[in-house]
């Protein structure tokens, strides 16, 4: 059975992984959820047939208070290799205090 990654975004701090599995039962068992619950959203694994439908159908739903986004994640950015440049370039030597 082929499924669709949805990210569901806009979600109350304190939620669970339960209560957003909960949401979107009712469009068949949901896979995997991965809630990150500190930044407000999670990834949910759902039925490839089923997917449209939830979108349309949760989207924009009152949860909690909060008005959620769903749609269908995309995939991660390459953020490349290699770290930044740039910093500070401290000399050594000793340091005397202002010069005035």
């Amino acid at each position: 059975m082929a499924t669709k990654t949805l990210y569901v975004g806009n979600l109350p701090y304190g939620v669970t992984e339960d209560e957003v599995k909960e949401l979107f039962t009712q469009w068949g068992p949901p896979g995997e959820v991965r809630l990150i619950a500190d930044k407000g959203f999670a990834f949910v694994d759902l039925d490839d047939d089923k997917a449209a439908e939830a979108i349309s159908a949760v989207n924009g739903q009152d949860f909690k208070g909060r008005a959620l986004r769903v749609d269908e994640a995309r995939p991660r950015r390459d953020r490349g290799e290699g770290g930044g440049g740039g910093g500070f370039r401290g000399g050594g030597g000793e340091r005397r205090g202002p010069r005035w």
